[in-house]
């Protein structure tokens, strides 16, 4: 890849000064960001409306959401590696063209099949732009502000989670089901005109080899992810022979995708990348607190509507609350990271979070909305601390070479997360409410389960907090 050092003809006399353009390259990477979450929340909102326009079961058309979360599970560490051998900003603009085009095509959808495949493409760009975006702060930030950048992008996804469905209401009430994803478009062309404006060229150190790209451990990591995601999702609830079967099926897979690593000239998870603490401590906790995270959205509208009463409008409003919050605090949580620590700022955030499930555990139903909504901002609050601050801590000594891949292995172990926390903490309110269907739980039943499940979830996070004091630093007593 040429520089933009060794070739100052590339930059023409009418560009911006160097902080104006890094502010509009991080406002870039934000729009990114806010694309890719908004394509996860926007469709969910249609699903019926789209059920009848093509005369499709409700199952069936949970596929249109299924598809876009697989395609982003399975390819989102390979477009990390891919973005480091052929340069962040080049493989972000592609990331950029196939969300837009992938979503014009689901507009234009004629099938519901049709659908589903615009949606695994639209989902490969959404791999693609998660994965580089947070590669790319450092490139965008000086090292002082790394942490005020990663809150944007923190509050930018909560946003665009947070938007999506009203935002999706609307559109199906002026344009139908296809304003759904054709919104995108003008969005997606804004982002591709900005990042070809304002994004660094990329830079390749002279000296630095270029590594081939690893197909076998690619395919098999697609493989074994697919794998372990329909294991976890499919069954609605119940986990029988299939999903076992699945389960089984990952797990070979992953020791097969180990061996092949190690034989391989140019991994693509160089595997003693994995041997730092650090990393690994990073990767585990992300995971965990994104399991905790599903919890309040799975388990939430339950115990909303089955033990508090609340109407359907209600629950929506109240289920609002944690994507606010998150969004309010994601960039005050960047700069607390900047100035005090991030190893300082995750331990609190895992605090707050500890509190926040303790809390729910132990205040009786009887306390109403607000025995709920106050937990529930204490956990928010403080997995927008802690998200941003373990975004900065693992991006933060990573090399060059390996950003992107890093950079993928973290958003892969959030969205494993969310997908285990779906069909574990679902399990265990089921479990806890004493019936194998939540829907017809009584609230007394349903206060119980609420209570359980989020019992599991303070474990969790006492594992997380732990995990956290054992592995901080000296970054701890240093700025990012």
């Amino acid at each position: 890849m040429t520089s933009s050092l060794t070739h100052p003809d590339r930059r023409t006399n009418a560009s911006p000064p160097p902080a104006e353009s890094g502010r509009w390259a991080v406002a870039t990477l934000a729009l990114c960001m806010l694309l890719s979450s908004l394509g996860t929340s926007i469709a969910n909102v249609g699903l019926p409306t789209i059920a009848q326009a093509f005369g499709a079961s409700f199952q069936q058309a949970q596929w249109i959401v299924l598809a876009y979360l697989l395609a982003i599970t399975a390819l989102i560490v390979a477009a990390g590696r891919l973005g480091d051998l052929v340069g962040r900003r080049q493989l972000l603009l592609s990331g950029i063209s196939l969300f837009t085009a992938a979503s014009i095509l689901c507009g234009m959808a004629p099938t519901l099949f049709g659908l589903v495949a615009a949606r695994v493409a639209q989902g490969a760009g959404a791999a693609i732009m998660m994965a580089i975006t947070m590669a790319a702060v450092s490139e965008a930030a000086p090292r002082e502000r790394t942490g005020g950048a990663m809150g944007l992008l923190g509050t930018m996804s909560a946003v665009g989670t947070a938007l999506g469905p009203s935002l999706g209401g609307w559109l199906i009430a002026w344009w139908g089901w296809p304003g759904l994803f054709l919104i995108n478009a003008p969005l997606g062309v804004l982002a591709l005109v900005l990042a070809k404006r304002y994004l660094p060229l990329d830079q390749r150190p002279r000296g630095m080899v270029r590594q081939g790209f690893d197909p076998a451990g690619a395919v098999l990591l697609v493989a074994v992810l697919v794998a372990y995601s329909l294991a976890m999702t499919m069954g609605r609830g119940s986990f029988g022979a299939l999903n076992a079967a699945l389960l089984a099926v990952a797990i070979l897979g992953m020791g097969l995708f180990t061996l092949v690593e190690k034989r391989a000239p140019a991994p693509l998870i160089p595997l003693e990348m994995l041997h730092r603490a650090g990393l690994l401590a990073g990767f585990g906790m992300n995971s965990l607190v994104m399991t905790v995270v599903m919890a309040t959205l799975v388990v939430g509208p339950f115990y909303l509507t089955q033990a508090l009463q609340l109407s359907a409008a209600q629950v929506g409003l109240v289920m609002s609350c944690g994507p606010v919050i998150t969004a309010l605090t994601g960039i005050p949580a960047g700069r607390l990271a900047d100035s005090w620590g991030a190893s300082r700022t995750r331990i609190a955030g895992l605090g707050l979070m500890l509190l926040g499930c303790t809390a729910l555990v132990a205040l009786p139903s009887g306390f109403g909305i607000p025995g709920y909504v106050i937990p529930l901002g204490l956990v928010t609050a403080g997995y927008a601390l802690f998200q941003t601050a373990n975004n900065a801590t693992v991006m933060a000594d990573v090399s060059s070479a390996d950003r992107g891949v890093v950079s993928g292995l973290l958003n892969l172990s959030r969205n494993l997360g969310l997908i285990t926390g779906a069909s574990l903490m679902g399990a265990v309110y089921a479990l806890g409410s004493a019936a194998g269907n939540v829907l017809p739980a009584a609230p007394a039943a349903a206060a119980a389960g609420m209570r359980i499940t989020f019992g599991v979830a303070a474990g969790l996070v006492m594992v997380a907090l732990a995990i956290a004091v054992f592995t901080s630093g000296k970054d701890a007593d240093r700025p990012m």
